[in-house]
């Protein structure tokens, strides 16, 4: 696959604990993106944060959430993201849950796959 210059960074910020069905949501929304062809995902964990509800979710040991922040980023060709939101709404509607979702331009410097053993 090849991705150069211009590309677009979708954002999304959910919980930990948002699921689809039985499945953690942020494994499904990356699976489905994996299925539609992204250029690449990655699921980040947060040490602390909030969102709408304004509480605060910490991974501190005396404050330990089961539910932190997750933020998945997306990147690829702003029409194959533009393609990937409806399924990414489908999701969350399923889980109803809240989140944040963006999007913003990136540059793209180096888009490669290396010799290992990529999975």
């Amino acid at each position: 696959m090849e991705l150069k210059a211009e590309a677009r960074l979708l954002r999304i910020f959910l919980g930990e604990a948002d699921k689809v069905e039985h499945t953690a949501l942020y494994e499904s929304i990356i699976r489905e993106a994996r299925k539609l062809e992204l250029a690449g995902a990655t699921a980040w964990r947060g040490i602390m944060g909030f969102g709408a509800t304004s509480r605060i979710r910490t991974s501190r040991i005396l404050d330990l959430s089961s539910d932190l922040p997750v933020i998945i980023e997306i990147t690829d060709k702003e029409e194959k993201i533009e393609k990937f939101l409806p399924v990414l709404h489908e999701l969350f509607e399923k889980a109803q849950c809240g989140g944040l979702v963006t999007m913003e331009k990136v540059n793209v410097i180096r888009y490669l796959h290396g010799n290992g053993n990529e999975s």
